[in-house]
């Protein structure tokens, strides 16, 4: 089975260096970042900021793992959701299980 998985970051650079150490330690099969506009309530107050958000398409149950990847390069609280896939096209599917292995 496979998951997005929804990452926010305050910066590009974080987005990418972990981006990256994911495809290295074949945790993820392909990842996507780009920047976006984030408002959130923050100590009562509504704050608004860029961030980054990165995705990451992977199989399903990584979270803890992504979440490893994403503590060594960022301190600061972020998202970290999983989002489970119902379906995906075939080609995909293949792609992924060649590249990380697996069933």
């Amino acid at each position: 089975m496979l998951a997005l998985y929804y990452l926010t970051f305050s910066r590009p650079e974080e987005a990418q260096a972990v981006a990256h150490e994911l495809l290295h330690e074949k945790i993820a099969v392909c990842t996507n970042w780009f920047p976006i506009t984030c408002a959130y309530l923050w100590e009562g107050a509504v704050q608004q900021e860029a961030e980054t958000v990165l995705i990451v398409k992977a199989r399903a149950g990584v979270r803890e793992s992504i979440e490893a990847v994403a503590r060594r390069h960022i301190d600061y609280t972020h998202f970290v959701g999983e989002i489970p896939l119902a379906s995906v096209n075939t080609d995909f599917a293949q792609w992924l299980t060649r590249e990380l292995g697996g069933e």
